[in-house]
């Protein structure tokens, strides 16, 4: 029997049990409290468990003796002894030791701490316990590869180098796979030269790959990492060009299309295959792909890309794969009235073309596309963020059940407003899926909001909806209301006017009555208010001078978290409050945050890890850090610096990038735009872009790794990306083979 089982009392002679229980009866060992209690709990005719248990409680200490008590004393104590031995025992195995022996373990077995930043390695426990099990595959390149994933949190591919090497082989030892010069005749070998899954044979280079610079030698093992990761928009409709004529992309706009990686499983055994990281979609390998039928590894509802006609899923024998280059009007290779496949498709331009003969069908893909993070919404999980989380103060739409009354996304609005009660009370309207939305009429959206309340304006969970305007949205409330927007992309469709539309989100000064515009907080999460209104074919804002969020009301909050905004105009009574987002003016030159007339300054602001793109000028900074300015002045330009701060006395600007002679409060460890000064390297800077606003691997330290913390300035601080990098390369010292050296290579 254990000690936790053990019963003292039952090991003593029954003579003396019996005379413990007389002595028990014949004296009264309750308090008067307690049986009062006791009595009063014996009258009771129900009992809650609780109660219960404490009637037997009561029951058991009346009839307990004086010996038997001692021995339950000293039986707690064995209890406590025999819980502590198991311990120990338990402590002994990474599994089950308590958690201040996880050091200890980790110690013994040299383990090297990392940051962990990637959710993967974020347990100490579940990292101590990996590195004994990796231990017995210690120096194998899968071991390497799941290295790689597991820390930076991203798909990898671990390849030796020494491998793809020209050389004369030994006889004895043939590797049949590599020849001296590429079979010509075949695609693949040139679509993946010098990518990751690279297998032509190269000439020696004896740059060292530490540096980043050489690869191919025979101490050199490569590590590719895609950090760039695919986003799913499921059952889009396709914007159409022409009526045989589509592209894939809400905004219309051309776009690669991505592959949806298929997941390795928890331990690798097999490295890597482009099947199974998150690279841009080539022509050539979808179209082998297709050919093989039911066994297509990129088309399909759970994988790359589905194509849906009227509704109806095609088939990879339906949909043909070409080049669709070309300007609007004269695209390449359109299917001709014959042909025998129901659609074409350029996966690398984002473009499907159907035969004339099938023009009028509605065309709705599946598809991934690219993006550095979760930010400016998307079909990835933001529950969390959601402010009404009780379904039955949610407002859907569009209205399934076809009840409800309302038809368009601005009668929902009105429905839901509708349902306030009064007092403080808050309603949602959710837009269900990843469709297209066009708003008409001026303003697009009119929205009122009563006092204490708030109306959340969102696409649910696993969806990105987008709304197109034909004017504005304006929104007005009375004391105390608030409005947020969660998960949208608002773009427009109209022309800029005076004095409407003005921008895409407006809250204006007045109320429709006359009165005071008393909305207390204007909050956008997840949301992108499209840089410039809307986007051409070839990505360019249309409008990139315009802002994308005018804001006049006194007393105004503007919250801002992991969203794409256009340039803010607001008043000097509004205060801002930026985090984790990208404030684009289009061009470094035009005006990111001002007043309204564009010049003079705008409320005070706070901005956390953001980068700005274009002049900036606030009353106050009150708090600036972890962000990039990426701005200038134009030839002309009246601005006496890029970044103006009318109260210098009040205010902090620290880890942050700073255009030149900027005007600011007190700074610390900031980084000033000059000559020899290290600056920013920018993948792309064009709204719609895959790396849109992603910071370069060789930008130099002081700006990638310039922040608080050691990440990057700029918007996708939150990524920690250098600090991803740092614990991989901490851990792979101890895998690697002996006098091996190792690259890490990004391939997007």
């Amino acid at each position: 029997m254990s000690m936790n089982g053990l019963d003292l009392f039952e090991l003593v002679p029954a003579l003396y049990r019996l005379k413990d229980a007389q002595l028990a009866q014949s004296q009264v060992l309750l308090t008067t409290l307690e049986q009062s209690r006791l009595a009063t709990l014996q009258g009771m005719t129900t009992l809650t468990p609780e109660e219960q248990a404490e009637l037997d409680e009561l029951l058991a200490k009346a009839a307990r003796g004086p010996l038997q008590s001692l021995l339950m004393i000293i039986q707690e104590q064995l209890a406590v002894m025999g819980a502590d031995l198991d311990q120990l025992y338990d402590d002994q195995f990474i599994e089950t030791c308590a958690q201040w022996v996880i050091p200890y373990i980790g110690d013994l077995i040299d383990y090297r701490a990392v940051k962990g930043i990637a959710p993967s390695v974020a347990s100490p426990r579940a990292e101590v316990a990996h590195t004994i099990s990796f231990r017995r595959r210690k120096g194998t390149v899968p071991v390497m590869e799941q290295l790689a994933r597991d820390l930076t949190g991203w798909p990898a591919h671990a390849v030796e180098f020494f491998k793809l090497l020209m050389d004369s082989q030994y006889m004895n030892h043939i590797r049949l796979y590599n020849h001296y010069s590429p079979d010509l005749r075949h695609w693949k070998p040139g679509l993946q030269m010098d990518s990751g899954f690279d297998r032509t044979a190269h000439s020696v280079d004896v740059r060292r790959i530490a540096s980043g610079r050489g690869r191919y030698n025979i101490q050199n093992i490569g590590i590719f990492l895609w950090s760039l990761h695919a986003y799913r928009l499921t059952k889009s409709p396709a914007v159409a060009v022409s009526p045989q004529c589509f592209r894939f992309s809400p905004l219309g706009q051309d776009i690669p299309l991505f592959n949806n990686p298929r997941p390795q499983g928890a331990t690798i055994t097999a490295l890597a295959e482009p099947v199974n990281v998150p690279d841009r979609l080539k022509r050539r390998v979808l179209c082998n792909d297709l050919t093989g039928g039911a066994g297509v590894a990129y088309h399909g509802e759970s994988n790359s890309l589905a194509i849906y006609l009227d509704g109806q899923l095609l088939n990879p024998y339906e949909i043909r794969v070409c080049n669709l280059a070309g300007a609007d009007g004269s695209w390449n290779n359109l299917p001709a009235a014959d042909n025998l496949y129901k659609v074409a498709v350029d996966p690398e331009l984002g473009r499907l073309a159907l035969p004339p003969g099938a023009t009028g069908s509605r065309v709705q893909a599946t598809f991934y596309y690219g993006f550095n993070a979760d930010m400016g919404g998307g079909e990835y999980p933001r529950s969390s963020t959601l402010l009404v989380q009780d379904d039955a103060h949610v407002v859907k739409f569009p209205d399934t059940s076809g009840t409800l009354g309302y038809t368009t996304l601005e009668g929902a609005v009105e429905y839901a407003i509708a349902q306030f009660k009064p007092g403080e009370e808050a309603v949602a309207v959710e837009i269900i899926d990843s469709q297209i939305y066009t708003q008409t009429g001026s303003p697009a959206i009119a929205i009122d909001i009563p006092a204490h309340c708030t109306l959340e304006l969102r696409a649910a969970e696993r969806a990105r909806a987008t709304v197109v305007l034909g004017a504005e949205i304006s929104v007005t409330g009375a004391a105390s209301s608030v409005f947020a927007l969660n998960g949208l992309v608002v773009s427009s469709g109209a022309t800029p006017s005076s004095p409407s539309p003005a921008t895409l989100l407006h809250i204006p000064l007045a109320r429709k009555d006359g009165s005071d515009n008393l909305l207390s907080q204007l909050q956008l999460t997840h949301t992108t208010l499209v840089p410039g209104w809307a986007l051409n074919p070839d990505g360019t804002p249309v409008h990139g001078d315009m802002p994308a969020l005018i804001a006049e009301a006194v007393g105004l909050r503007v919250l801002v978290q992991k969203s794409i905004l256009g340039a803010i105009r607001c008043t000097e009574f509004v205060t801002a409050n930026i985090s984790d987002s990208i404030v684009d003016a289009t061009i470094r030159t035009n005006t990111a945050y001002s007043a309204l007339d564009g010049e003079s300054g705008g409320g005070p602001l706070t901005m956390t890890g953001c980068t700005v793109i274009g002049k900036l000028h606030a009353t106050l900074l009150d708090l600036i850090s972890d962000t990039l300015f990426w701005a200038g002045l134009a030839t002309g330009d009246t601005w006496r610096a890029a970044l103006i701060a009318d109260r210098k006395q009040e205010g902090c600007v620290r880890f942050s990038y700073l255009p030149p002679n900027s005007i600011t409060p007190r700074r610390f460890e900031c980084v000033e735009q000059g000559p020899g000064v290290p600056q920013p390297l920018f993948f792309s800077l064009r709204y719609g872009d895959p790396a849109y606003a992603k910071l370069l691997t060789f930008t130099d330290d002081a700006v990638r790794r310039g922040a608080d913390d050691g990440g990057e300035m700029g918007a996708f601080h939150f990524v920690l990306a250098p600090l991803r990098e740092t614990d991989l390369m901490v851990r792979l010292q101890e895998y690697i083979p002996a006098g091996l050296e190792f690259g890490l290579i990004y391939e997007n």
